[in-house]
């Protein structure tokens, strides 16, 4: 193993070597190069473990570690996609102290170690999207585009239409503008239940908004993502997402 440049930016890992993978080795699992190549990138200052600069040879890291690669984090596992219909009674998180969470409903889905994107209360329910892609979450975390999911909303009371069109139009909540992309009436249903369109990752805005306006939501289900549907996929079920749905998805 050859010895850092004292003057360089670097780091040393000093923990055994159980659960840990060669710098070099990480870098050509994520696709980016060969290994022969990431030690030259390694090397000029290129690679950053846990925001420090690595110029060390040799150096190894764990897979959970943050590993960026011209400031662009990589990762070394398969990217997986993997859609959920979430049922209520499921918090949205990755601690395991918070009783039954998504991730006991994805665990056989992959190895690779998914997150969701975005969140669904735990008594809310519909679709929930799962990955280790770093470029899908930008893409639905971005301020200016974001992605379009669509949100089935059972208020307490019916919605009355000034209300439906204040919403639709848009207004301000605390001094602050608060907008949606759509809403609509369900056809066929109560005036208490309307369809929302929104492009935030969460969905604390639907209840901020109702909240303002003095209704409760009863029931919130997420009916879409994109172009994405709960079709053929039950209550409490995931499926991997198609080559074709993937493209459609990143390209929104």
């Amino acid at each position: 193993m050859s010895k850092p440049n004292k003057n360089s930016k670097s780091t040393s890992n000093k923990g055994t070597d159980s659960g840990l993978i060669r710098l070099n080795k990480y870098i050509s699992n994520s696709g980016i190069c060969s290994r022969r190549d990431a030690d030259m990138h390694i090397t000029i200052g290129s690679v950053t473990v846990n925001g420090k600069v690595v110029t060390e040879m040799g150096y190894k890291v764990k897979l959970e570690d943050e590993v960026r690669f011209d400031g662009s984090r990589i990762n070394p596992e398969p990217k997986a996609y993997v859609l959920l219909n979430k049922p209520k009674g499921f918090a949205t998180t990755t601690s395991e102290s918070k009783g039954r969470t998504v991730m006991d409903l994805v665990a056989n889905a992959t190895k690779s170690r998914i997150k969701p994107i975005g969140r669904l209360g735990r008594n809310s329910t519909g679709l929930l999207l799962f990955t280790n892609d770093e470029t899908v979450v930008k893409r639905f975390t971005s301020s200016n585009k974001g992605v379009e999911r669509l949100f089935h909303v059972e208020l307490d009371k019916n919605l009355n239409f000034e209300d439906f069109k204040k919403i639709k139009e848009g207004f301000r909540i605390q001094g602050k503008m608060v907008t949606v992309e759509e809403i609509s009436y369900i056809d066929g249903a109560t005036k208490k239940e309307v369809g929302v369109k929104i492009k935030n990752t969460g969905n604390i805005i639907l209840r901020t908004i109702f909240e303002a306006l003095k209704y409760e939501i009863a029931r919130l289900d997420c009916v879409t993502i994109g172009h994405l549907t709960k079709k053929d996929i039950p209550r409490g079920h995931w499926k991997h997402l198609t080559e074709q749905e993937l493209n459609t998805l990143k390209m929104l």
